[in-house]
């Protein structure tokens, strides 16, 4: 086989505007004929990544969000929709995406397209940025003839997801904040103001009281312990991010967190609607059912409902109900046991899984207010306590020293 070679050009399109891009090809004559059959007049050709035209990627650039994500899909579904070609509509999506790290993987994506690829297989070279989901959907509607239909159904999920990920995070953000804004109040009387109030109790003598012996203390502790403190925090953080993917730490942390008080059932909820959601989308998209539930158990982000996907494919290659392993696991209530029973009796799964995710996003929403009117109340009472009671135990010795005076 011939090997080829990736080139960057400069063409004319038809409409007289001036385009750049990258292709490959055997070489520039190969490549110069394929611009010209696609009605381009070529005005530049060269080899890609030589010289000082080598590109360079920074390792900390801007990474695709799934916001980013669901606003895409949801054009491109749009110009599918309304008739556009696939590569017009990735030519569009490429120029007019915001996020520059998005625009150049549809850049890339449209070439592969344009050399005959398929859009499935030019957006599984890309895993880090298009989610298995939206890759095995594409490949569905592409085999079924309904693509159009396919990208309105992953633009739904992923806008769903995003919605859903607003609301676990609106209602996580007030606690942090508070807790952030009571380790700093803390911290920073220990080592600015304490240590001033224990310099002036030690000249005036004299027994200071327990709470005060305490707080001096800590005081002392924490101009030792700090500088400790944060690098073994900044060390905790590098390896947490490197071992927090292992099967070993995610079979401990992960059932923990659906267990964590106040927090675990709206984990729970959130797990249950993201599986049944992509379940029921990719299922209704025409995707093998036991390929489904592999791309669900990988993409379901807990290790308890990915041995649950699991069970339900060794159960359905048995020739077995998917009903029937989920009771199983804790982490299913009954009421979505019953509904994908009811669901494989009536032949209506996708529908009655889109249902129960529809259900828990609402039961999310609810979960989510009734919390944030829980926790603003119980953190103002704990961050008044805590720093109330430093106050109290650095003047108790002036209460003492007025007592002696009389």
């Amino acid at each position: 086989m011939a090997t080829t070679t990736t080139f960057e050009y400069t063409v004319r399109d038809r409409a007289g505007k001036v385009v750049t891009g990258r292709m490959e090809a055997t070489d520039q004559a190969a490549l110069v004929a394929r611009l010209r059959q696609l009605g381009h007049a070529p005005l530049s050709v060269a080899v890609a990544g030589t010289g000082l035209n080598r590109e360079i990627t920074l390792p900390f650039g801007r990474s695709v969000s799934l916001k980013d994500l669901a606003v895409m899909s949801r054009q491109f579904a749009t110009m599918i929709d309304s008739g556009l070609s696939l590569l017009r509509a990735l030519t569009i999506l490429a120029a007019q995406t915001e996020n520059k790290a998005l625009a150049g993987v549809l850049a890339s994506v449209r070439q592969d397209v344009e050399t005959g690829q398929s859009l499935s297989v030019a957006l599984a070279k890309h895993p880090r940025v298009f989610p298995p989901l939206m890759m095995n959907m594409c490949r569905a509607g592409e085999v079924g003839g309904f693509l159009d239909s396919t990208l309105q159904s992953v633009a739904a999920n992923f806008e769903a997801e995003v919605k859903l990920r607003g609301k676990v995070k609106s209602a996580m953000t007030y606690p942090v904040v508070v807790f952030v804004i009571a380790l700093l109040a803390v911290v920073g009387m220990l080592l600015f103001i304490v240590p001033i109030f224990a310099s002036m109790f030690a000249s005036l003598g004299g027994e200071l009281p327990a709470p005060t012996r305490l707080l001096v203390w800590l005081s002392g502790l924490m101009k030792v312990g700090a500088p400790l403190l944060v690098v073994l925090a900044a060390v905790g953080l590098v390896v947490w991010r490197r071992v927090r993917h292992h099967h070993r730490v995610r079979s401990v942390v992960d059932p923990l967190v659906l267990r964590v008080p106040v927090f675990g059932p709206l984990f729970r909820k959130v797990a249950v609607a993201r599986f049944c959601r992509n379940l029921g989308t990719m299922i209704r998209s025409g995707v093998p059912i036991l390929q489904s539930l592999d791309i669900v158990g990988g993409t379901a982000g807990n290790l308890v409902l990915e041995r649950a996907a699991r069970d339900v494919q060794d159960s359905v290659r048995r020739g077995e109900s998917m009903a029937a392993p989920l009771a199983r696991h804790g982490v299913f209530p009954p009421m979505v046991v019953q509904m994908l029973a009811v669901g494989e009796d009536t032949g209506a799964t996708d529908t009655m899984l889109e249902k129960v995710a529809d259900f828990y996003d609402a039961e999310v929403e609810a979960t989510t207010e009734a919390l944030t009117s829980l926790i603003e109340p119980i953190m103002i009472a704990v961050l008044g306590a805590v720093v109330g009671g430093m106050i109290i135990a650095m003047y108790l010795p002036i209460f003492t020293i007025f007592d002696q005076i009389q």
